[in-house]
């Protein structure tokens, strides 16, 4: 071979094995991304479960207007995205989401209207 067969080669290597590193990069950047869109999406689901909770009466086993007591269900508070924690108050509940792939944390806060809002994200998202 010619020396400039050997260079065509080795920029062919150079070429292949950066798309390689750039694919991969590209891979953890997007499990990253829909771990946290699962985790958002769950919260909202335990949202959800405690508004209705808020609205039910006391005798009927809800909080009567208050988020006071509010436990979430067991089988929402882990799942294979993430484990949860409900921080209940009168008239707020905050959840906080901790990743099972390691990414970190997201805090939420569940105002007295039914409103999911004020995230927070914590680690490597």
């Amino acid at each position: 071979m010619g020396t400039q067969q050997i260079l065509l080669v080795v920029l062919g290597i150079l070429v292949v094995g950066i798309a390689i590193a750039v694919g991969i990069a590209m891979f953890g950047a997007t499990l990253a991304e829909s771990n946290k869109d699962a985790i958002v999406n769950d919260m909202m689901n335990i949202s959800q479960s405690a508004y209705r909770y808020k609205l039910t009466p006391v005798p009927f086993g809800g909080g009567g207007r208050t988020y006071s007591g509010y436990a979430i269900p067991e089988k929402l508070a882990d799942n294979e995205n993430a484990s949860y924690i409900a921080t209940p108050s009168t008239q707020n509940c905050s959840f906080t989401a901790t990743s099972k792939l390691g990414f970190g944390t997201v805090v939420a806060v569940l105002d007295s209207m039914g409103v999911l809002g004020t995230f927070t994200y914590t680690g490597e998202w």
